[in-house]
């Protein structure tokens, strides 16, 4: 007969199984968009079984890696002062979400080819919310340019940080270089055109 703490037992395996699962598949899609599930299983020491008792699709796995992903890196940005001067509070969130993109660029060209476009779109609501509520806060105070949709703004950051990663993984940039290039292009982009001199 099963003793009373079996059920208890059993879930904390199913949840540490789970977790390496994962863990295994932010590493070898971060490295690799096209890892397999054979892959990501044997990084994680489970079989393909197991795994897919876990999670039934491949899609199903990459969604979790990137939720994953995208949780811990909005923990981190919440954790920043952003407060006051906007010009210096977007070069404070500029430089400290670069990092961040450069493993969740890899695991969006994995989820880019197994989920939809709304659900991407939906993981990346809240970095997307903050850095709109700043750049808007930056054009209140001077500093952001207003001659160009808000949302095309917030796109090209996004485009810029995601390139920026994708030039480190590819090693055209190192990891000492990538915080002032992203910060020095954005922030000549996002800034006003200076005024032009009267005749």
């Amino acid at each position: 007969m099963a003793t009373a703490d079996a059920h208890p037992r059993r879930r904390a395996d199913a949840q540490r199984s789970i977790a390496a699962i994962v863990a295994a598949a932010r590493a070898q899609l971060s490295a690799d968009p096209d890892a397999s599930i054979e892959d990501i299983a044997r990084a994680a020491g489970v079989g393909r079984q197991t795994l897919y008792g876990h999670f039934r699709t491949r899609g199903a796995l990459v969604d979790a890696a990137l939720t994953e992903a995208l949780t811990e890196g909005e923990k981190a940005l919440a954790a920043l002062d952003l407060d006051g001067d906007a010009d210096q509070a977007l070069s404070v969130l500029l430089a400290s979400s670069w990092a961040l993109v450069a493993e969740s660029a890899a695991l969006l060209t994995a989820a880019q080819a197994t989920l939809g476009v709304e659900r991407v779109r939906d993981l990346h609501a809240a970095p997307a919310e903050r850095l709109t509520a700043l750049l808007e806060r930056g054009r209140t105070q001077g500093v952001v340019r207003t001659d160009l949709p808000l949302e095309w703004l917030v796109n090209l950051v996004h485009y810029v940080l995601h390139g920026a990663a994708t030039e480190l993984r590819t090693g055209r940039l190192n990891p000492e270089q990538v915080p002032g290039v992203v910060t020095a292009t954005l922030r000549s982009a996002l800034r006003p055109e200076p005024a032009t001199p009267g005749p």
